[in-house]
């Protein structure tokens, strides 16, 4: 353990502190593959910006990053992507989106840090960056062992992203009675919800109560059954904590009706994946307490304030992700004696970031993450 806090220490001091100290002795060159045209170019420009952000901060004259634009089209991102090959470029940040990717095998010799989150890669040459669905449920499961929780459901919608949750509870070796899927529909979402917390059997437990009482010879039946008729349920339910996997809206129509199936936060651990500090979920006070891993909100809300300083804008969450990986990317070429090759990221390797500790092994890339609450109106910091 000790020698784990020292290499996270290290790196830390690494990145943030005296990277600009170490001299690369060639120039460090790092592709960049970002939609800069059409519908998602905003999101490639804040990205290019981000990474300017990052060599500032590292001050090294040696490392340049060229950017190359995808058109947010496979076809397009493999054109862009032999464009830098031709550079002898071998590590190139992005493609952003997951089927931009499909192509990419063809240069198996270039290391691509994708910066999707999902966890299907098509090719070995190929690294998702994203904050993936495992490394947000080895988060969770960290915290359901710190409240010494037992007994877990798991919420999935029954959307694109389903599989990756699956893949993210095989990996994370979370512990859970069940993963049930449901649609997102409103109109079928609480009758959904109904049934999984088995809402109709403990309705009919309080009435079936309250008519034993009326029938009865109690001599407080009367306060009895005044206390129960306040009550919309009677009986328990085989759980101690909920993951809803959900965002936004639908997250809102999840946890809106389980309080409608009698099951309160107060009682029972409503927990969510990494929801970016979404301010919404603030005024949704019958919510909370509402759980969630994260990224390091103090580190996120000083990146966006610098780079409002630079840009006069906000920065997209992918732009946060970019100026790490720069960081990361220098950092293991540093450690690799300036060769520039695929066992970089094969070693294992701790790397503190702004976004958090980046755990790199066997060309994969997990994050730890922090843990937070929302309550009081506030995002408080578990871990």
């Amino acid at each position: 353990m000790k020698k784990i806090i020292k290499i996270i220490l290290l790196l830390s001091s690494t990145f943030l502190i005296s990277m600009g100290e170490v001299v690369a002795t060639e120039k460090i060159k790092i592709g960049l593959l970002v939609p800069l045209t059409g519908k998602n170019s905003e999101i490639g420009q804040s990205i290019i910006k981000s990474t300017q952000l990052a060599i500032n901060r590292i001050d090294n004259l040696s490392i340049e990053i060229i950017p190359k634009d995808t058109q947010s089209n496979p076809e397009s991102t493999l054109i862009a992507a032999k464009e830098l090959a031709e550079l002898d470029i071998k590590i190139i940040i992005g493609p952003v989106f997951n089927e931009n990717l499909i192509y990419l095998d063809k240069l198996n010799d270039i290391t691509f840090l994708s910066l999707t989150n999902k966890n299907d890669n098509f090719s070995k040459n190929i690294i998702n960056a994203g904050i993936n669905a495992t490394s947000q449920l080895n988060t969770i499961k960290k915290f359901l062992k710190l409240k010494e929780i037992k007994r877990t459901i798991f919420l999935t919608p029954d959307v694109n992203y389903r599989n990756e949750i699956k893949k993210g509870i095989s990996a994370s070796k979370i512990k859970i009675i069940k993963n049930y899927t449901y649609n997102t529909d409103p109109t079928k979402l609480t009758q959904q919800i109904e049934k999984i917390t088995r809402y109709d059997i403990r309705k009919q437990n309080l009435e079936d109560e309250i008519a034993r009482l009326e029938r009865s010879n109690q001599d407080n039946k009367k306060q009895l059954i005044e206390r129960l008729k306040k009550r919309d349920t009677l009986g328990g339910v085989k759980f101690d904590s909920i993951i809803i996997a959900d965002f936004n809206e639908s997250l809102k129509s999840v946890t809106t009706s389980l309080l409608y199936t009698d099951i309160s936060p107060k009682e029972k651990y409503f927990i969510t994946l990494n929801q970016w500090f979404d301010e919404s979920l603030l005024v949704e006070v019958s919510s909370q307490p509402l759980y969630f891993p994260s990224i390091n909100k103090k580190n996120y809300e000083n990146f966006s304030a610098d780079y409002f300083e630079k840009f006069n804008k906000y920065p997209n969450q992918l732009s946060f992700l970019s100026f790490d990986l720069v960081g990361l990317i220098y950092y293991l070429i540093i450690q690799n004696n300036s060769v520039i090759d695929e066992k970089i990221f094969a070693k294992k390797t701790l790397f503190k970031g702004k976004v958090g500790i980046f755990e790199i092994k066997n060309n994969k890339i997990n994050h730890i993450l922090n843990f937070y609450k929302i309550e009081n109106n506030e995002f408080k910091k578990i871990f």
